[in-house]
């Protein structure tokens, strides 16, 4: 018996040994942040390739544009040439980054009108003459956002400003126009740092609106926290960021939203924790706005009917197309187009009309969603499948079906189950791969599809629920989990659902003890296969470090 348990532990030891020489198969380094634009990016991701190689590391999975081939120019295939002789010299298998819906960049790039859209139902319209233009409502607005109109420095017409004479003041000599703006500083007066401003506004359900604002900085910090804020209930409808530097002039913010079904909102703008500094408000502005970006699919189709809504005239026949020539996701801050009318059709000056179209939205400061139902999404993701089979071979690749933020809302997949739409994307994408390789191993990130993170009801703007999306992906998904800090609920999730998983961590933290609590869980739970460097600001310091982590 002795000798047999000596022989068992020698046994477990060369193992354990084993193991760890071997570490886990899955070591992954994410390349992102370059877009093979210069010679001086692909120096710059080879220094990294080269790190990897020399540290244990095993796959390079590119972000680099690979899902828009046909739109690259020839220095592209020169430069991706180069990125793949340094994955092939140091050893790492090339796993590209494909298929994006939820930011929707290299499918807007083929057809920007596959943006997911929101609906504004019967907008007032008056003919004049052989045009029809909007009717804004005119009651719809923001009061004394001038910040005229004062008594000490409290500004009359808000909900509230955070602590008027401690954090918010009345300013006379530093304006954009007239003789008032409102001043924010001392920040921790506030116990949350709060430095904000808020009316609550009524307006029409299913509306357009246009909210604008000047702001001026000095030494601000944290800047990237100023926001403007539109909330119905709890529910964000204009989720937005804005690069505003800690010291700047003033400055002009704008962003839309869609009143969706809501007929009253809360509109904020100002800084949540702030640290230090201070900034000024004035000029602020609400405005319901006409046919801004109006996308044009069959899933997006516009409407012109009859003020009654007993009448609905035909496009070409009764009215021109509408489109808005400067169609910019990005600059909202413009005029938008009117309606033309044709000279032998059935509209007539002076008449009032009621039109409804469809409009997209930007989250956050770079974001743009893809409507999942559209059929022409699935001709480009075959179209660029092909040309990656044809570039690159690839055995793994991995989904960037993460963080989709809108849908359900248009014509294409309004009232749609979102869990089996979203399900139905990701089958269909496997099923395009898998025709030029059958055995493709391909990644997903998780997010979308945990319950403990975004597969959820109540998701940004999404109208419908994502819960359940799990039970109908394809089963040999392996699922990237990814975060900061370690989310046991997630892996141990998939993991009990039979999917094999890969932990994505680190996320640009100064350390990597947060990476140290996901190996310490990733040993305890079974169907990890391995771990993936992540970071989003190009910070690769770090890199060594964990190779040698995801080795031990």
């Amino acid at each position: 018996m002795w000798r047999f348990l000596c022989f068992a532990g020698l046994a477990l030891t060369a193992c354990i040994s084993a193991f760890a020489a071997a570490g886990f198969s899955d070591r992954f380094v994410w390349i992102f942040g370059w877009s093979l634009n210069s010679d001086t990016e692909v120096q710059q991701i080879v220094q990294v390739l080269d790190t990897a190689g020399k540290n244990g590391f095993n796959g390079a999975v590119l972000s680099l544009g690979l899902d828009t081939l046909c739109k690259q120019p020839p220095e592209y295939f020169r430069r991706l040439e180069q990125v793949k002789a340094a994955c092939a010299r140091n050893r790492l298998e090339i796993i590209p980054s494909v298929f994006s819906v939820g930011y929707g960049g290299a499918v807007l790039s083929h057809d920007r009108n596959l943006a997911e859209g929101i609906p504004v139902r019967d907008a007032p319209f008056l003919v004049k003459g052989d045009k029809a233009e909007f009717v804004p409502d005119p009651n719809v607005k923001l009061v004394n956002g001038g910040f005229e109109d004062y008594q000490g420095n409290t500004a009359k017409g808000m909900a509230f400003h955070d602590e008027p004479g401690r954090v918010s003041y009345i300013d006379t000599s530093t304006v954009h126009s007239g003789k008032a703006s409102l001043r924010f500083e001392n920040f921790s007066a506030q116990a949350a740092g709060n430095a904000r401003v808020m009316q609550e506004v009524r307006v029409r359900p299913w509306r357009c609106y246009r909210v604008s604002i000047w702001v001026k900085t000095e030494n601000l910090r944290p800047a990237e926290n100023f926001r403007i804020l539109v909330l119905a209930g709890e529910r964000d409808l204009a989720p937005r960021s804005f690069n505003v530097p800690p010291t700047s002039d003033w400055r002009k913010l704008t962003m839309i939203f869609n009143s969706m079904d809501n007929t009253a909102v809360r509109v904020y703008a100002g800084v949540w924790g702030g640290k230090s500094g201070r900034f000024w408000l004035d000029d602020w502005k609400l405005e319901e706005v006409g046919p801004l970006n109006v996308l044009r699919r069959p899933g997006t189709p516009v409407t012109v009917k009859s003020e009654d809504g007993s009448i609905t005239y035909k496009e070409r026949l009764d009215y021109a197309p509408l489109s808005d020539p400067n169609f910019s996701f990005w600059n909202v801050d413009r005029e938008y187009p009117f309606l033309r009318i044709l000279p032998n059709g059935r509209i007539r000056d002076g008449q009032r009309l009621r039109v409804s179209w469809y409009h997209p939205m930007v989250i956050y400061d770079s974001q743009v969603t893809v409507c999942m139902a559209e059929p022409a999404l699935y001709e480009i993701f075959e179209h660029e499948a092909r040309l990656l089979w044809q570039h690159l071979r690839p055995n793994r690749v991995i989904l960037s079906m993460d963080e989709i933020r809108m849908g359900g809302t248009c014509g294409a997949c309004a009232g749609r189950n979102m869990a089996r739409l979203l399900a139905d994307c990701i089958t269909r994408q496997v099923q395009i791969l898998r025709r030029y390789n059958p055995k493709m191993q391909i990644y997903i990130w998780s997010d979308m599809l945990d319950p403990h993170h975004n597969a959820r009801p109540n998701y940004y703007l999404v109208q419908g629920d994502y819960t359940g999306v799990w039970e109908y992906i394809p089963k040999d998904l392996i699922i990237a989990v990814w975060g900061g800090a370690p989310r046991e609920n997630s892996l141990r999730f998939f993991s009990e659902r039979g999917f094999q998983t890969l932990v994505a961590c680190y996320y640009d933290a100064d350390n990597l003890d947060e990476v140290k609590g996901w190996l310490l869980l990733a040993r305890r739970l079974s169907r990890v296969r391995g771990f993936m460097y992540t970071t989003w600001e190009r910070k690769y310091q770090l890199l060594s470090d964990f190779g040698s982590l995801i080795k031990e």
